[in-house]
């Protein structure tokens, strides 16, 4: 009996704030330590009655229905790995590139986007020079900046600039209004006039100091990825033959899983200690542990106390921060005034989802392809829908559909704030306009999701920098989420384990 008192006694207590994927991950990570011998115990804290944070699915009528993200890129081994961990691998599916068509709305109607457009660079020409989302001059435009040299003179390491400039400065103005910016506000809702080329598109930013040219880096990355792809495929034999693996297939755009995206963060929950677990209890404040401090868990010699409104305390000896800047800025305040302002500065905007089922015949009515995006010039209040029974199989049942429409963002922040049929009349009338779409759905869901998506303004590198800086002043305080080094589903993955594998690493 003593020595199991004093080892939990030596065991040390990493606690999590926030259950949003980045904290499941940290905790998961921590978890699989104490399961394989280290000697820690995880303690995960989360505000609301549930986990998962913005990752949300429904089922209804045989639709499953993504409240927040729907999938996650493919290129980004993160997601995909953990999953396949969990022994989830057999659920996950990828999109049906063969069917992808994304639509902008242009002049009032639906147009492709040019074919071979990787993001904003033009990789196939005929279909550029016939788009008619693309003027002559942004058409001549494309064709001098092939033969754009790299920046001269020495570089500055540290230089910046908004992504509606970069895109100005190679393709023009109607790349940047027509195509650049409707795609930028669909996956941050956010301004191109504010965001940082250098952190939103850092590929695009390193292309243009080693080649000067974006088109011809991406023209030379294509030619490498297809040598190297060839060069593993001779090398392998099909499995028929029985001498090795099969040439390996391309990845599809986006992976999911099957059940939906909460299959992941329920897998995750289930590897947690659930005595170590608390929902519904919001942070108030930490503060530095004073000498043989107790808590509510009576544990004792910890660094940090955590203080809960409704008046629960716990001890911790590490705490990662897996929550919006502003609730970290909130809670770091009286421990160190400067870092909290640093991550105060971090901009948010918020997003809506409005998801419609639609009876038999109703998806013969729509255009193939995935969905559309809207510029902001069309004056609209959707910033995109997307034909979520196409991207991805399983999502509705046979011969229904499943339309997700997306508001909010940088331009429409008040539309957070009208009642639901309210929202829901105004996307079924945009949707009538836009695709002479009348169809009655059989059902429909809104969810809100205020200040959830952190945004990368001009200079962001710079301040991530003197966060970190500012960070190693606090011993044993780490940061995890979708506010520094990407947004999606695996940069919240891989900055919530590695926020853990440095807990653990100083453990060891």
């Amino acid at each position: 009996m003593y020595l199991v008192a004093t080892e939990q006694a030596t065991r040390k207590r990493v606690a999590i704030l926030g259950g949003g994927i980045a904290g499941l991950a940290a905790a998961y990570t921590v978890a699989r330590a104490r399961q394989g011998g280290a000697p820690v115990e995880e303690l995960l804290i989360e505000a609301r009655d549930r986990l998962g944070g913005v990752i949300h699915t429904e089922r209804l009528e045989g639709f499953v229905i993504e409240a927040g993200p729907d999938s996650f890129l493919a290129e980004k081994p993160e997601a995909a790995a953990l999953a396949r961990e969990l022994g989830l691998g057999d659920s996950l599916i990828g999109s049906n590139d063969p069917q992808r068509r994304t639509y902008i709305l242009h002049r009032r109607r639906l147009v492709p986007l040019p074919d071979g457009l990787m993001f904003l660079v033009p990789t196939r020409l005929w279909p550029v020079v016939t788009t008619p989302l693309l003027p002559l001059r942004s058409k001549l435009a494309m064709v001098a900046e092939l033969f754009a040299s790299p920046p001269s003179g020495n570089l500055n390491q540290s230089a910046d600039e908004s992504v509606a400039s970069f895109v100005r400065r190679h393709f023009g103005d109607a790349m940047l209004e027509n195509i650049a910016d409707p795609l930028l506000a669909g996956v941050y809702g956010g301004d191109s006039g504010a965001l940082s080329v250098r952190s939103v598109l850092p590929r695009f930013w390193e292309m243009e100091r080693k080649h000067g040219s974006l088109t011809r880096a991406t023209l030379r990355a294509m030619r490498q990825r297809r040598k190297a792809t060839a060069n593993r495929n001779e090398t392998t034999q099909p499995d028929s033959a029985g001498t090795g693996a099969a040439p390996r297939s391309p990845l599809p755009l986006f992976l999911t899983l099957r059940e939906g995206l909460e299959h992941l963060t329920g897998k995750l929950a289930e590897h947690l200690d659930k005595t170590r677990l608390h929902l519904g209890q919001r942070v108030a404040g930490i503060q530095a542990a004073p000498s043989g401090s107790g808590a509510t868990d009576h544990s004792s010699g910890s660094r940090y106390q955590i203080f809960c409104d409704g008046g629960a305390t716990f001890n911790a000896d590490a705490i990662i921060l897996a929550m919006p800047t502003h609730e970290c800025s909130r809670l770091l305040s009286s421990l160190h005034p400067i870092l909290a302002g640093l991550l105060a500065e971090i901009p948010y905007s918020s997003s809506m989802t409005v998801s419609l089922g639609y009876g038999e015949g109703a998806r013969e009515y729509l255009p193939p392809g995935f969905g559309y995006l809207v510029p902001r010039k069309e004056n609209r209040r959707m910033l995109a829908c997307t034909f979520v029974h196409r991207k991805f199989n399983h999502r509705a049942p046979e011969g229904k559909a499943l339309l997700r429409c997306f508001l909010g963002g940088s331009r429409d922040r008040e539309v957070l704030k009208l009642p639901d049929e309210e929202v829901v009349a105004l996307v079924r009338q945009e949707l009538k306009e836009i695709l002479n779409f009348s169809f009655e759905p059989l059902f429909y869901r809104v969810h809100r999701w205020p200040a959830s998506m952190a945004q990368y303004p001009v200079g962001h590198a710079e301040r991530i920098r003197r966060i970190q800086s500012r960070l190693a002043e606090l011993p044993g305080i780490y940061l995890a989420g979708n506010a520094y080094s990407g947004i999606g589903i695996s940069d919240c993955i891989r900055t919530g384990k590695a926020a853990a594998n440095q807990v653990l690493g100083g453990i060891k």
